[in-house]
């Protein structure tokens, strides 16, 4: 991100809302120097408001107290949320489902409301001018207003590397999560993998990752069956990004991921493609997005229909629009590091077997702030 707005900036001197995202980010990435220097920068831009301008003096004057750089930064993270599903259970369109070679009715709530709440903590530690690793511990409480399905509350741990070697940006991680489920086994997964991103010029860059993970259902009395749906799954990725100018950038995604269960019945392979409008708009940061997946299972499930392997292909279309409540609220806000996401998104399936041939229309809102706890 900081790479990407750097060459942005460099490209458009005068766009005061580039470098304020930029500061932002250089700033909770703890380096003062760059910070400094942007600064220095946005102070001599003519149309700087007095506010603004009131603001990068403080921090000017807050960084030059400081003796030197700090070493370790924490953060913590507080998220609220709520998702309004138009199809919480992906009923099919004809409401109907095949069940042991019949067809039966899909008679389960369509229309449901989640709210959830997050806290996360977060430790970085520099490592010379070019790497950082960091450790996050987060965890998360959902509620459904009529299933229970998403009755959760959630555990994760996080490492991350993160390092430049010339144009490449390599992220090697490590996370660790489990879910405790109010009516259904709990969860525990690992996950492992690595993201590079190459830089080929200003305006054009290439990245691929690779992740391997273990989802584990914890079998118990209560959940006889909970581990038929243990899975391992691999997957591979490579992504193209195009910057045309401060406020267009494009992306487009291609990936492949192969699933083993422990029930061959649940065994798939699923090729997606993925494209991407962000735009950097006066009023928000909007981005659209269309997800192309295909999923090839690789066994019949009888206990559905013994005569046909199913095949579903799905499109998911959205649109984010996340804005800074800084900009709205300076005095509340003063570092815009206190955001409103809104979010939309529209599901079209479509499968040989009627089970999963549904559409599906959901709605989201988000809060989330992150403070600096060692300034």
């Amino acid at each position: 991100t900081i790479a990407t707005l750097e060459r942005l900036v460099i490209l458009y001197p005068d766009n005061v809302d580039l470098k304020f995202y930029l500061l932002s980010i250089l700033v909770k990435a703890d380096s003062p120097d760059k910070v400094l220097g942007l600064v220095e920068e946005i102070k001599l831009l003519p149309d700087l408001s007095s506010e603004d301008l009131a603001m990068v003096n403080e921090m000017e004057m807050n960084l030059k107290d400081r003796n030197e750089p700090k070493l370790w930064n924490f953060y913590a993270d507080l998220g609220l949320g709520g998702l309004f599903n138009q199809n919480v259970n992906s009923i099919s369109k004809t409401r109907t489902k095949q069940s042991d070679d019949a067809i039966v009715g899909f008679d389960t709530a369509k229309f449901d409301r989640v709210y959830s709440g997050s806290a996360g903590f977060t430790v970085i530690r520099s490592i010379g001018e070019a790497s950082s690793m960091m450790f996050n511990l987060s965890g998360t409480g959902s509620e459904q207003d009529v299933e229970t399905t998403d009755n959760f509350e959630s555990l994760g741990l996080t490492f991350g590397f993160d390092t430049s070697i010339g144009n490449h940006g390599l992220s090697p991680y490590l996370m660790l999560n489990t879910i405790n489920y109010e009516t259904d086994a709990t969860n525990t997964s690992f996950m492992g993998g690595f993201g590079n991103y190459y830089a080929i010029n200003d305006a054009h860059s290439l990245n691929y990752g690779y992740s391997y993970s273990d989802s584990k259902n914890n079998q118990s009395p209560s959940y006889p069956a909970a581990d038929a749906t243990n899975l391992i799954s691999q997957s591979i990725s490579a992504g193209y990004d195009f910057t045309l100018n401060e406020t267009i950038s494009t992306s487009l995604g291609l990936g492949y991921a192969e699933t083993d269960a422990k029930v061959d019945t649940n065994d798939y392979e699923n090729f997606d493609l993925d494209l991407r409008l962000n735009l950097s708009l006066p009023f928000a940061y909007v981005s659209i997005g269309n997800l192309l997946s295909v999923v090839e299972y690789s066994t019949i499930d009888s206990s559905i229909n013994s005569n046909l392997l199913r095949s579903d292909m799905t499109n998911s279309s959205d649109i984010m629009l996340t804005k800074a409540i800084g900009d709205f609220f300076p005095g509340i806000d003063p570092e815009r590091s206190f955001f409103i996401t809104l979010s939309y998104e529209k599901v079209l399936s479509e499968s040989n077997i009627i089970n999963y041939d549904y559409t599906g229309d959901s709605f989201s809102i988000g809060f989330n702030k992150s403070v600096q706890l060692n300034k």
